[in-house]
């Protein structure tokens, strides 16, 4: 028609096509749209949630304080990265490795590398035996030493070997090849869940040592929150003072940790703080009774019943207390709720081999029930070995230390325990008192909180501690140096109960002369020393105060390794 244009046949039909195509792509675009506004949603509904814990559990200055150190340490940490500032860090723990091989790995003996050709006689043996075992060391036996070996006396040690020598190749996994081995480990751990009050249906397992022990508790209320609770992101709320291998456990299992802190006097773990971080993610709470750095008891009585509260499991890391704690109260020293019988108590662990002088590889974990236990097991019923099932991590271990262990139990016996603990307790009472009565001692240190068991840490007002430290190493001494504040603990055992006053003699000569140090200093001109000096500042003075703790982690590792260089 005139005065109309025309559309050639195969453009109109190409826009037809795309016309009928068109509401499809837009359906599909709207589609994708809304899975993106979804996932945009749900993320920032996660982080939302996430922030809002945050400020819930710490509060607005505590967060912004964390956000500080966070950003503080990611900062130090590209310093330390910075080329010149890499060599001479590197140079330095490279000197301070250097240091300690001297000191641990001997340079007057032959090295073994190779299996021989052909084998030792027997009094060949014994002889290069004799000699290692007399090596040059840390005078544990004149009780030189805090803590690390929980002596029972030779008696004791004879009868342990006896019962290592009938057990030797006694292997637990294999019950019906090894009765009694099986036999003795149920009943030591009965007689540990009856030292802690448990109930009727409480159960436990022994293990290799404390930080297994505490593995298996977090295992087991990780598994339970996954089981009844269905979560997935677990979470741990852990006093700063709780032994470290709550956080190996957390790095091992995928747990989100939250530190408390345990502020001074009383050292004790916040158990207000405690209760602001819990969300439906936490899976457990911890206390200590005592903890390892300051020998102090938390409140567990508060926590048991927060965790009531809240239904959320509570393990009570009884570890270093172990055969002392139970026994406070029956050898008349203060003491405070700690065990099963508070309600809120779920689980515990116990060393046999501290203070039940049981041969060293030996814990016990105890749970309220057989329930609990069961989540820390290990089934697999599909291998083609056959059907597989643990207690615990391990597969095999040592009968021979089970069987060391009950002998222990039934050698030294409740009346031995309770005088064992009158000793011990006692002594850590009178180095305490000696240190608060003594002018020089009492106007220079200052002991943390009240330890009520067999722990006594201390810190120093005006001096470096850490020198301090040194010097006591310096006269035979082998103590424990702290971080966080900077101190000393010394954890008294059967050993150090014979030679505390010389302990006591010795620290007054060393404060003394530290003093004097100080006041030469000032003679001089000098200002005071500052945090870091010493050989025990090489991992507690300068590294530990750094904001990145990368130096003390290469520090760490190179004396890992200097455990096993020849």
């Amino acid at each position: 028609m005139p005065g109309t244009s025309r559309i050639p046949i195969s453009l109109r039909e190409s826009f037809n096509t795309v016309k009928r195509s068109r509401p499809a792509n837009t359906l599909q675009v709207l589609n994708l749209d809304l899975v993106r506004n979804i996932i945009f949603f749900l993320f920032v509904l996660r982080w939302t949630r996430r922030v809002l814990l945050k400020l819930k559990g710490r509060g607005l200055l505590g967060t912004l304080a964390e956000l500080y150190g966070n950003i503080r340490r990611i900062l130090y940490g590209y310093f330390l990265r910075l080329p010149g500032v890499r060599t001479k860090v590197q140079k330095d723990v490279s000197e301070a490795l250097a240091k300690l091989q001297t000191k641990m790995v001997p340079t007057n003996t032959t090295p073994y590398l190779t299996i021989p050709k052909e084998g030792w006689t027997e009094d060949a043996v014994r002889k290069e035996l004799e000699t290692l075992a007399t090596m040059d060391h840390t005078r544990w036996e004149d009780g030189f030493v805090s803590g690390a070996v929980y002596h029972g006396e030779d008696d004791l040690l004879r009868l342990q070997t006896e019962a290592y020598g009938k057990f030797t190749v006694a292997n637990p996994i294999h019950p019906d090849v090894f009765p009694g081995v099986r036999k003795m480990e149920a009943e030591v751990v009965a007689m540990v869940l009856r030292l802690f009050n448990a109930p009727p249906n409480a159960a436990g397992v022994s293990t290799s040592g404390g930080t297994e022990s505490i593995l298996m508790a977090v295992l087991s209320a990780r598994q339970k929150a996954y089981v009844e609770r269905g979560v997935t992101e677990p979470e741990m709320i852990l006093p700063e003072t709780a032994h470290t291998a709550f956080r190996k456990a957390a790095e091992y299992f995928k747990i989100k940790l939250h530190i408390v802190a345990c502020p001074a006097p009383t050292y004790q773990v916040d158990v207000r703080r405690v209760g602001r971080l819990i969300n439906s993610n936490t899976v457990i709470l911890v206390g200590s009774a005592p903890n390892f750095p300051h020998g102090i008891i938390d409140d567990i009585s508060a926590l048991s019943k927060l965790a009531l509260k809240r239904r959320i499991p509570l393990h009570v890391d009884c570890c270093l207390g172990s055969f002392l704690v139970p026994f406070l109260e029956k050898a008349g020293f203060e003491t405070v709720p700690f065990d099963f019988r508070l309600k809120g108590v779920t689980s515990i662990s116990c060393d046999t081999h501290k203070y039940g002088f049981a041969p060293k590889g030996n814990s016990t974990v105890l749970y309220r029930t057989r329930e609990l236990r069961t989540y820390q097991y290990f089934v697999d019923p599909s291998w083609s070995g056959g059907v597989y099932a643990s207690p615990g991590i391990a597969g095999s271990r040592p009968g021979a230390l089970i069987a060391g262990c009950w002998a222990s139990l039934m050698s030294v016996g409740e009346a031995g325990y309770l005088a064992s603990c009158e000793q011990i307790v006692g002594t850590t009472k009178k180095l305490a008192e000696r240190l608060r009565e003594t002018p020089s001692l009492s106007t220079e240190l200052e002991i943390l909180g009240t330890p009520l068991v067999s722990v006594l840490a201390f810190r120093a007002r005006n001096l470096n501690i850490y020198d301090i430290a040194d010097a006591m190493s310096a006269k035979g001494w082998h103590l424990n140096a702290l971080q966080d504040p900077p101190a000393i603990h010394v954890a008294v055992t059967l050993p150090i109960t014979k030679v505390w006053e010389k302990l006591v003699a010795d620290l007054e000569a060393v404060v003394e002369a530290e003093r004097e140090k100080e006041r030469v200093r000032a003679v001089e001109g000098k200002r005071a020393k500052g945090a870091a000096v010493g050989d025990a500042a090489a991992l507690y003075g300068v590294a530990g105060s750094l904001p990145n703790k990368s130096v003390v982690v290469d520090l760490a590792r190179g004396f890992l390794d200097l455990l096993y260089k020849t």
